[in-house]
């Protein structure tokens, strides 16, 4: 699988590692910045530039998946949510890794890298990967209102103030 890394300089060091053990893994790892530790460094470009590799591989049928890193996590799954048909999901847990995959086909996960060792965001990213969506109807309908409300800014049957 392809996985897309961006960060600011808060997880620098984490992505250099866990693009090690992805590709140690077998993943094809494309690293979309930065390149070198700078404190002033600005994330949305980063984030967007893996967001938008993960949305063109999707849809070129490459299997691809985003991760994003930053102290808080916060910001960068914010950045990422702004390219249309990415659902970055903010991962804390072996449990918020997996839901975003099995509930929500979350095709980004973000972590903050100040929140977790190295260890804690490498067992997220695995279980993320690892797990599959379900293609329960109702994960697969709000999905899809999801989508209709991104690309249209309304949910047909559904009232939007």
């Amino acid at each position: 699988m392809r996985i897309h890394i961006a960060t600011d300089h808060a997880g620098l060091e984490f992505s250099r590692t866990l693009q090690k053990h992805l590709s140690e893994a077998g993943h094809e790892v494309v690293d979309h910045g930065p390149q070198e530790y700078d404190a002033l460094d600005d994330y949305p470009s980063f984030c967007i530039n893996a967001a938008r590799a993960v949305v063109r591989d999707q849809r070129s049928n490459v299997e691809a998946l985003g991760v994003v890193f930053g102290g808080s996590g916060n910001g960068e799954q914010i950045a990422a949510n702004k390219v249309e048909g990415v659902r970055a999901a903010l991962v804390w847990n072996l449990s918020t890794a997996e839901l975003a995959r099995e509930h929500n086909d979350a095709n980004v996960i973000s972590i903050g890298a100040r929140q977790h060792t190295v260890e804690e965001a490498i067992s997220f990213i695995d279980r993320f990967i690892a797990t599959p969506f379900s293609g329960e109807e109702r994960h697969a309908r709000r999905i899809a209102q999801l989508g209709e409300y991104e690309t249209t800014g309304r949910i047909l049957g559904h009232d939007i103030e």
